[in-house]
């Protein structure tokens, strides 16, 4: 696999498009959407950060480390999509394996439970078993952040183990990093499962 070229994944409640510099006021207003911020176990850029991060996150697509997206979700009618709701990215590339993780994803408080993470999710490890051919897609969260393990958990990851200190968070504090992973003979169940909860959606 050469680098991964950006590009748009639209699903059943959500679009993933490349992430760029005009969707900086959208993401302000999602990342306000809960003042998703003020979770300490978690790294949502502020306001003013924004600007900051999405240059970040391009200058890592320029390297080829990092994909970004930004989540939009789609209108109930048209099926076109609309307000912006969050950020998600492939990350921690491996293109000779090829592996890669899915990370630094938060949504807008609202959109939480709505069937969007899984649909994004849906989405992402899709592209990155059937069209890049992974052998394995990988997720880290926080210790702490029950609800995002709980959530990855749901995916049909398996925990792979607990990186004790493993990164300091902005607060000065030290995380436990949990990881998980789904390898590409598990996708097939791991689709089923997907596609059984998002047809339970509305």
């Amino acid at each position: 696999m050469t680098a991964i070229a950006p590009v748009t994944l639209r699903g059943k409640y959500v679009t993933l498009e490349p992430l760029s510099m005009s969707h900086h006021d959208g993401l302000v207003a999602a990342a306000s959407d809960g003042e998703l911020w003020n979770l300490w176990y978690t790294s949502v850029p502020r306001p003013e950060a924004m600007k900051d991060e999405i240059e970040r996150r391009l200058a890592a697509q320029e390297i080829g480390s990092m994909v970004p997206f930004t989540t939009r979700l789609n209108d109930p009618v048209t099926g076109e999509a609309g307000k912006i709701i969050g950020m998600t990215t492939y990350c921690n590339i491996n293109a000779e394996l090829p592996r890669l993780e899915i990370g630094y994803t938060w949504n807008a408080a609202s959109s939480q439970g709505s069937g969007t993470n899984p649909d994004s999710k849906r989405l992402l490890l899709a592209h990155a078993f059937e069209t890049l051919g992974c052998v394995a897609v990988e997720f880290n969260t926080h210790w702490m952040n029950f609800q995002s393990r709980e959530a990855i958990t749901r995916l049909g990851a398996k925990q792979d183990g607990v990186l004790r200190a493993h990164r300091r968070m902005p607060d000065g504090s030290l995380r436990d990093t949990v990881v998980f992973s789904i390898l590409a003979a598990e996708w097939p169940q791991v689709r089923s499962g997907l596609d059984h909860r998002l047809s339970k959606k509305r």
